[in-house]
């Protein structure tokens, strides 16, 4: 699968590079970050370097994985956003934010830029997306992109060693409200 950006208005999804490595350590040490994503405690560089080299680029390359930063107009980054692909059709989407990018529609954006890309450049039939329950804002950035909330799955996540219940929510390809760029 070759790398594209992918751009609209003024935010660009760019694939990572290893000089991402030191900003995804700093925004893992987020407190909201931590609190509803199944990282290491305490997060260390090295964890960084493994998510960004591993889980970002190598993903990539195996077909597994399309990770993306979310720059914005000044090349600023301001999170990021990814699909994880289960080679059958569907993709799982995940994001997060840097904490001074939160609260502008940022997430949600990057969420329909990615929604559109992979339906139309990789064929998706279907983006799920999944939140410990609890995580609101998550939920909010899904439902104004369009996912449909189907269900609470009864400790379907397991979080720091604890089953917790799950929120799920899907989008079909004819279900995309806006189409990016």
């Amino acid at each position: 699968m070759e790398r594209e950006t992918i751009t609209a208005g003024d935010l660009t999804l760019r694939p990572f590079v290893a000089g991402d490595i030191p900003w995804v350590y700093e925004v893992s040490l987020d407190p909201a970050v931590q609190r509803f994503l199944e990282i290491p405690i305490p997060y260390r560089m090295a964890d960084a370097d493994y998510f960004v080299r591993e889980m970002a680029i190598a993903a990539w390359d195996q077909r597994t994985r399309a990770e993306f930063v979310i720059e914005g107009g000044a090349g600023e980054r301001l999170g990021r956003v990814g699909l994880s692909l289960d080679g059958r059709g569907a993709g799982q989407i995940g994001y997060w934010l840097d904490p001074a990018a939160r609260g502008r529609g940022v997430a949600t954006a990057a969420v329909l830029m990615l929604c559109g890309w992979g339906f139309e450049r990789l064929g998706l039939a279907l983006i799920e997306w999944r939140a410990e329950v609890g995580n609101a804002a998550s939920r909010r950035v899904a439902e104004k992109a369009g996912f449909r909330i189907e269900a609470t799955l009864r400790q379907r996540l397991v979080h720091r060693g604890v089953r917790v219940d799950a929120w799920i929510g899907s989008m079909l390809s004819s279900e995309l409200p806006t189409r990016p760029g």
